[in-house]
């Protein structure tokens, strides 16, 4: 996908192609669920969630997969174990089929993400 111009999450998950929509939405729940005084935010064109105007937590439908970016390089280190083995660039997972995508690791890095502020990338 382009980088979105869509103005909100919304608009952006009608922008989806129909196959990730589902697994997007889900994500995006999650997301407002776990991520307690976050705000949702469009940015870089894609969906991000910013503690006191900092980004923590994004995600994205690439060309190829979809990435969840975890900005917070202490929760990375927490999880290093955990992550081990996954398609993870400097700062996001990437999932090359929706069906793929570990939505109870993302909760607990999520949780780990929302318990208290930390360095981002």
């Amino acid at each position: 996908m382009v980088q979105s111009q869509a103005e909100d999450v919304d608009g952006y998950l009608a922008e989806v192609p129909e196959e990730r929509r589902v697994a997007l939405t889900r994500l995006r729940e999650l997301c407002r669920a776990e991520l307690h005084g976050f705000v949702e935010v469009m940015a870089y064109g894609m969906p991000v969630y910013e503690r006191e105007g900092i980004g923590e937590i994004a995600f994205a439908s690439q060309k190829q997969y979809i990435s969840f970016y975890l900005l917070r390089s202490d929760v990375r280190e927490t999880f290093a174990e955990q992550l081990a083995g996954l398609d993870m660039g400097k700062g996001c997972l990437r999932f090359r089929k929706p069906e793929k995508i570990d939505f109870v690791l993302l909760r607990d890095l999520l949780r780990a993400t929302a318990r208290r502020p930390g360095k981002t990338c």
